[in-house]
């Protein structure tokens, strides 16, 4: 009995002092958030008008200039409050629990086997705190560290009024901690340009076109139901930008003026397109010919070789030599692959830069593979198309418009190079996940990246647990490697 009295009065100092401290927190966090305001001289002299107030530190872009107020104090102060609001919901939560305690002690002291079992387990006390104190402190410290005040952008300068802050749009408007990752832009590594040449990546909802307002409005102005504007890399660039999915257009798109018929399938897979069934106004190119990897003047960087047709044949097929070398056992051949799961490899989705010639290959072997497709600087969505293959025009910041476990195959190559933030990646490969099938494979071919960087990178690629059919690293020079693997996922239900 003196044992038990001990635990319970040990049990209700500790949860006095939880509301001590949860006391002097909320007064702390009071006292910060005071300080933030007064540091950033939200309490500014009344004499300044609307405009000033804001404008001192804030660098909020007036209405009337065209900008965007790219910081909104309201939402500040309403996720202060929520912070606030959930500290002392934890408080009453404690003062509620210590009155219940105490209100139990005092009731039935002769009953003693009443109070054995109203005496808190180890676990179960364990359990309380995790639910009951740890978890509502964890939220409420997350939700502090993710209040941003805007700063200027330090590519722009602090005296520019033009430019909007460099906040992410509207991420002071979700309250989940993983929406606010999601939406907020992945810096590429080292600083590293992505293969579609920016310095950033935004997980879109479509809540980045609020910074490219001019970009859109001026991919918006036409003349409803004549011919768009010869615009698709102003649309592009929208959707490189965060700005994804674009809006409809009710103008009609064009074509170029010498569209000849296609080649039929049994010619088209592996012969270049006529040069009059692409647009060739903005790219450096204005032929397939100039786009030969023997040009220096070719205008793109990525893909070196993509169309070159006798190039584009060997890849994946023949067989290997007795004598391969390390990098060789990186390229994986598509018979190989395609034997780890005979016949169950029906429809696929192949994630890269190029013109297609990994799907053409399966659809050689009776595959259906959607191509992911982006025109860097060259025509690739269009050459895709044109040798009868399904180009997917999306970027890495949209989510599959595929269903879930309705892909028995993902191959990537050539798109992350090294570059790619690792949070980004991490929903990049999610969403793969999510659209693969149970026993799908997840065909990494050739993935570079830096010798440093690839202990992170390999675990991106193993916390999802899947079966290793093959695995293999191999050095690409001296500083870079890559790293080529066949995954399979495992059942979950």
């Amino acid at each position: 009995m003196e044992g038990f009295c001990f635990a319970r009065c040990r049990f209700t100092r500790l949860v006095a002092a939880m509301q001590l401290v949860m006391g002097v927190l909320v007064i702390c966090i009071s006292m910060a958030s005071l300080h933030r305001f007064y540091t950033n001289d939200a309490f500014l002299p009344s004499g300044l008008d609307d405009t000033a107030r804001c404008g001192a530190k804030f660098h909020t872009v007036a209405a009337a200039a065209g900008g965007y107020a790219g910081f909104d104090i309201r939402a500040l102060a309403d996720r202060v409050d929520e912070v606030l609001v959930q500290l002392a919901e934890l408080q009453d939560k404690l003062e509620a629990t210590a009155l219940k305690i105490g209100k139990k002690t005092k009731k039935r002291k002769g009953k003693a086997h009443l109070q054995l079992q109203e005496n808190m387990t180890m676990p179960e006390f364990q359990r309380f705190l995790e639910d009951e104190v740890i978890h509502p402190l964890y939220g409420a410290h997350i939700a502090l560290r993710l209040i941003r005040i805007p700063r200027p952008d330090p590519d722009g300068g602090e005296g520019d009024g033009d430019a909007p802050p460099a906040v992410d749009p509207l991420v002071n408007f979700f309250t989940a901690e993983e929406m606010r990752k999601y939406v907020t832009a992945k810096g590429n590594r080292d600083g590293r340009l992505s293969v579609y040449g920016t310095n950033r990546t935004y997980g879109t909802i479509g809540h980045a076109c609020v910074l490219m307002r001019r970009e859109l409005d001026e991919y918006m102005s036409y003349d409803v139901g004549a011919y768009c504007p010869d615009d698709w890399d102003l649309g592009q660039r929208l959707m490189l930008g965060g700005c994804d999915p674009l809006p409809r257009r009710r103008c009609l798109a064009r074509a170029s003026k010498l569209f000849q018929r296609p080649l039929p399938i049994n010619e088209s897979l592996w012969a270049l397109p006529d040069d009059g069934n692409v647009r060739w106004s903005r790219y450096h190119c204005r032929g397939y010919r100039c786009l030969s990897a023997r040009n220096p003047r070719r205008g793109y960087d990525r893909c070196v070789g993509c169309f070159d047709m006798d190039r584009e044949k060997r890849r994946w097929v023949g067989k290997r030599n007795a004598t391969a070398t390390a990098q060789s056992l990186a390229d994986f051949r598509i018979d190989e692959v395609l034997a780890v799961k005979p016949g169950e490899v029906r429809v696929g989705l192949d994630v890269s830069v190029g013109t297609g010639s990994f799907a053409a290959r399966m659809r050689e072997r009776g595959v259906t593979v959607v191509t992911t497709a982006l025109n860097v600087r060259a025509p690739f969505a269009e050459t895709v198309a044109l040798r009868g293959l399904v180009p997917l025009y999306a970027t890495l910041s949209q989510r599959l418009p595929l269903f879930d476990n309705s892909m028995d195959m993902v191959h990537t190559a050539g798109v992350f190079e090294g570059w790619v933030d690792l949070q980004l990646l991490d929903f990049v490969l999610f969403d793969w996940d999510r659209v693969l099938r149970p026993g799908g494979l997840l065909w990494v071919d050739k993935f570079a990246c830096a010798r440093k960087d690839l202990d992170d990178y390999m675990y991106m690629f193993l916390q999802f647990r899947y079966k290793k059919h093959r695995w293999v690293v191999s050095f690409k020079s001296k500083d870079e490697v890559y790293l080529s693997a066949l995954l399979e996922k495992p059942p979950r239900s």
